[in-house]
């Protein structure tokens, strides 16, 4: 699974443990009266928006040269860009300050935010006991734009990333540049731009038009590295280590500080220094 929707899992593991955590807290609160009920659960929910604020703020602090080059990819929150390990203390902090002088609520605030944690742990191993089960680089022989023909067999032994794409799809054509640059800055990964369903003179005429240049530019006519990946959308980017492993993958648009965190947490790679 690639993600839910417009979301990567991760987003969508985020918003499952922030609803848990307002339900339990609010099951915990059912038996006090309705206006200090409503009150707590108004508390929670103003708590969890400040963790989730907090998350994304020290997310693009982190990665933010990449972010402050494309201001609007700030507010792309579907690249499940968040920094849960500074938003759970906010969201804690919050809380408990909210109902300082109201002990009676402390304890469902705190079971709440336990749930929630809870939830999305078991989501994070969920989802690396699902990576380490996916199909891994698939053995496919696919096709330049020349009609040479390419075993994806011969990829193995470099980190690759995996891009599905077509030129009808809007997001696939914004994040290019993206890709494109992350080609020159990470040398010793391999990406590969596999074109789905579209002919060798339409992808061409699409990547010059358009000023790109990829190294590994390829076809698949009759999408079959999407059934291989299980693919449900495009854009889809799927990110595989020395052994052909699936470590990471992303359903719709990438961002630049999407791309980087992933080469360099998940991949372990660093950029190429740059040359003065």
């Amino acid at each position: 699974m690639t993600g839910i929707g417009p979301f990567s899992v991760q987003a969508a593991a985020v918003a499952t443990a922030v609803a848990v955590a307002w339900l339990v807290a609010r099951y915990l609160l059912r038996t006090t009266d309705a206006d200090p009920r409503r009150a707590a659960a108004s508390a929670l929910l103003d708590a969890l928006f400040v963790g989730l604020l907090v998350a994304r703020f020290a997310y693009v602090l982190r990665w933010w040269s990449d972010y402050v080059a494309t201001p609007l990819s700030i507010v792309a929150i579907g690249d499940g860009g968040f920094n849960v390990w500074a938003g759970l203390p906010a969201a804690l902090g919050w809380a408990l300050w909210r109902v300082r002088r109201h002990p009676s609520r402390r304890r469902p605030m705190l079971y709440g935010f336990a749930a929630g944690v809870t939830i999305w742990g078991a989501a994070q191993i969920g989802l690396s006991v699902m990576q380490r089960a996916a199909p891994p680089l698939p053995s496919l022989t696919l096709s330049t734009v020349t009609g040479q023909p390419v075993s994806l067999d011969a990829y193995r032994g470099s980190p690759v990333v995996m891009n599905l794409w077509a030129s009808w799809c809007p997001p696939c054509r914004r994040e290019m540049p993206v890709l494109e640059k992350a080609q020159a800055d990470y040398p010793d990964v391999r990406f590969l731009l596999i074109n789905q369903g579209e002919a060798a003179h339409t992808v061409e005429a699409f990547v010059q038009s358009q000023g790109l240049r990829f190294d590994d530019l390829l076809l698949d006519p009759a999408s079959l590295a999407m059934q291989a990946a299980g693919a449900r959308g495009l854009p889809t980017t799927l990110f595989f280590d020395t052994n052909g492993r699936l470590v990471d993958a992303h359903l719709g648009e990438l961002t630049a500080a999407r791309l980087r965190d992933t080469l360099q947490g998940r991949l372990n790679q660093t950029p190429a220094p740059r040359t003065p």
